[in-house]
């Protein structure tokens, strides 16, 4: 059996420190008058993270198990009893086709930026098309994490890289009360990706790379290709045991198998090759299905031309508008074909 290696993670931090984290959330003048009661809410808190109550409401896993004495928390027996109703819906052959479109910019108009993203008006023109031709659409703006309060996708912890099995589907990491990391869209973003058919994302360049938005949702997916679907087997989050687990040998299975996808990539000076390559690798690993060369688009809009001016080159080009809408129709028509069975993976 191999060594769980230990000793990277530092000590917890003492009272004065915590305390002065926690009231940071509160420097705003307006909650002066509340001093004594946020103090008390900072005790609790305070108690909750020595305590390292990750999930304070929890109760035996029970018959369907592996093990059915292993306490699971309700939240995320909550999350995988909806994942498991969507896959149902979503394979019954009545169903409506489906597919999520999905806007993979930072930028929106309700923040800093003040200005809608490209991003968004081609995830607009692929939801559009996808309507025209049908299809019931789901727009996923992941903007909203720098726009809307209290709107979150915690970082992959990487369970993953310790032992497969001890990365569960969907995610056990979060929410984790004892360290305020709850609120988490991931649980909701599952739903959305399980119930489509097809999946389609539209994202500009940031330095060579996908926008950290989306890049946090790319890895907090990773639970879709080979995740463990029950967390009793490595009795909650035991190294050793999801170790001898994967060693004992893992099936990996692919919980998104079986839909089609398209991307479309734009940039303004590089990097949209390698972006659209990256998202096309990612997606054809976890079991998608490419719809084709013209599901495939990365473009420049305004190449090397002043950034104040962007919004103006995309009006101008008529050929990137039509060329989103082709991979609308791409999919959809994939999406036809593989409900048809007339598609499947190579």
């Amino acid at each position: 059996m191999t060594d769980v290696r230990k000793g990277q993670a530092p000590d917890l931090l003492d009272r004065d420190a915590f305390g002065a984290r926690f009231r940071d959330n509160f420097v705003d003048p307006a909650f002066g008058a509340e001093r004594e009661a946020i103090g008390r809410i900072e005790q609790i808190a305070w108690l909750g993270y020595q305590g390292e109550r990750k999930a304070p409401h929890k109760r035996e896993a029970g018959p369907g198990y592996a093990d059915p004495g292993v306490e699971l928390s309700d939240e995320w027996r909550a999350n995988s009893e909806r994942l498991k109703a969507r896959q149902a819906a979503w394979s019954e052959a009545a169903s409506p086709s489906r597919v999520l479109v999905i806007c993979g910019s930072d930028r929106n108009d309700g923040t800093c930026p003040g200005e809608m993203s490209k991003s968004f008006r081609l995830a607009k023109l692929a939801e559009q098309t996808a309507q025209q031709a049908g299809m019931e659409v789901d727009l996923l703006d992941l903007s909203l994490l720098s726009s809307e309060y209290g709107r979150r996708i915690h970082p992959c912890k990487g369970c993953v890289s310790t032992a497969m099995p001890l990365c569960h589907w969907p995610c056990t990491c979060y929410p984790n009360h004892g360290l305020n990391q709850t609120n988490d869209w991931m649980a909701e973003i599952y739903e959305r990706w399980v119930s489509a058919h097809a999946i389609i994302i539209a994202t500009p360049v940031y330095w060579y790379q996908s926008p950290s938005s989306l890049k946090l949702m790319i890895d907090r997916l990773v639970c879709a290709d080979g995740g463990n679907p029950d967390p009793t087997t490595t009795q909650g989050k035991d190294a050793a045991k999801a170790k001898a687990l994967e060693l004992a040998g893992w099936d990996y299975p692919k919980h998104l198998a079986g839909r089609a996808y398209g991307v479309i990539v734009h940039g303004d000076v590089a990097g949209i090759e390698g972006t659209r390559r990256a998202l096309s690798d990612w997606l054809d690993w976890m079991g998608l299905i490419d719809a084709g060369a013209e599901a495939r688009l990365d473009r420049y809009i305004g190449y090397y031309e002043p950034y104040a001016t962007s919004h103006d080159a995309l009006d101008a080009d008529t050929a990137v508008q039509e060329e989103a809408r082709n991979v609308a129709r791409a999919v959809t028509h994939a999406v036809g074909e593989l409900r048809a069975g007339r598609l499947q993976a190579v």
